[in-house]
């Protein structure tokens, strides 16, 4: 059975306090949440456990996520020599903006192609992170990896994906994501 581990994770400081986006890894992760098909179950992992989550997502037959290769591996590269960017990945953003020209967020495509909304944002976690309080983060970081994995699953079943334009027009994706 194929190993597809969803991923996502988040981190302690935002870009603004690390000097811009040219330093992600001065961003540090406070979190960080997998779900692999071949266990079928959800792993967390804090900071204090990085090299494990590195370990899952290199032994992973594909790894899954959202803006999971500027970002996501990105932070991670800085726990590791490893270099992440050889580990078999989807990333559904980067294949959404190669298909519709521009970004799209998890949300914009989740809400119109599932009814479903995420249930914080990243600046969240970080107040969170500060507060100590990393079940919510936990939890929202979970959540988005479930919902990373319900698109992806809508989008190798039905071939498609929606979303709305600026102009709060339902748009159509066409995703080839065959497993």
């Amino acid at each position: 059975m194929k190993n597809i581990v969803y991923f996502d994770l988040e981190t302690q400081k935002s870009a603004d306090e690390v000097g811009g986006w040219g330093n992600i890894r001065d961003m540090k992760m406070s979190l960080g949440v997998t779900y692999s098909t071949a266990r079928d179950e959800y792993k967390i992992y804090p900071e204090s456990k990085v090299e494990g989550l590195i370990q899952e997502l290199m032994r992973a037959d594909l790894v899954i996520g959202f803006n999971n290769q500027r970002f996501d591996y990105e932070v991670l590269h800085a726990y590791t020599i490893l270099d992440l960017g050889q580990i078999p990945t989807l990333d559904l953003m980067v294949d959404l903006q190669k298909i519709v020209n521009h970004r799209l967020s998890l949300d914009a495509i989740a809400t119109s192609t599932l009814g479903v909304e995420k249930t914080a944002e990243g600046l969240q976690a970080i107040k969170w992170f500060r507060e100590g309080n990393m079940m919510d983060i936990a939890q929202y970081c979970c959540y988005d990896v479930k919902i990373t994995k319900l698109v992806h699953e809508f989008g190798c079943k039905n071939k498609q994906l929606f979303y709305k334009n600026r102009f709060g027009a339902l748009q159509t994706v066409t995703v080839d994501w065959a497993r």
